[in-house]
């Protein structure tokens, strides 16, 4: 099939901002009593932060209003968007793409820090849809939010180059039936 669109995720893939948000995370998991350990956290990359909570709690037999501990941990990572910085290599694609084909950000991520992300990053213009959490009912590794991505640009998902980071955001990818680029090889080669 013929390449159409690309679609991107933010965190990790066009935002090097895994570690800032492992450190949003510590510092709320460890004031809630929550144990969560770094190896767990960039295995759940891209689910998003509510559902994490809620998963936590539960594992932990801990009563937790999830909301409201998920919106703390938002609002510590918001603190450090200042320090997120673009992934380089990513972002040239897009930038090499941009006015050539449609494109669109799919993020776990929430809007607010998801739009104030690429803002910060100088890149929010390259892209004509930005689907986030808030915007499908079926987290990653389902496929609803690629597959959302792709109706909102208007084209077919098999006609779709998806980048990602994760094990889980390329399954959804890949259930979507689009091209998955794991963006981790190419990001090691340097």
């Amino acid at each position: 099939m013929p390449l159409q669109a690309l679609i991107f995720d933010c965190d990790g893939t066009l935002a090097d901002s895994m570690p800032l948000h492992w450190r949003a995370w510590k510092q709320m998991t460890e004031s809630h009593g929550l144990h969560f350990s770094e190896d767990r956290f960039y295995s759940l990359g891209g689910v998003p932060a509510r559902d994490i909570v809620k998963l936590l709690s539960k594992e932990q037999g801990r009563a937790i209003d999830y909301e409201a501990v998920a919106k703390e941990k938002e609002l510590a990572f918001e603190q450090l968007i200042p320090q997120v910085r673009v992934v380089g290599l990513i972002a040239k694609i897009a930038r090499d793409h941009s006015g050539r084909l449609p494109m669109a950000v799919a993020s776990g991520g929430t809007r607010r820090i998801v739009t104030q992300m690429l803002h910060h990053l100088g890149i929010e213009h390259l892209f004509q849809a930005v689907v986030v959490s808030e915007d499908v009912a079926r987290q990653k590794p389902a496929p609803d939010i690629y597959l959302e991505a792709a109706r909102r640009l208007g084209v077919a998902p098999q006609n779709c180059r998806a980048y990602e980071d994760t094990d889980l955001g390329l399954a959804a990818i890949r259930a979507a039936g689009m091209e998955a680029v794991d963006v981790r090889p190419m990001l090691a080669a340097g």
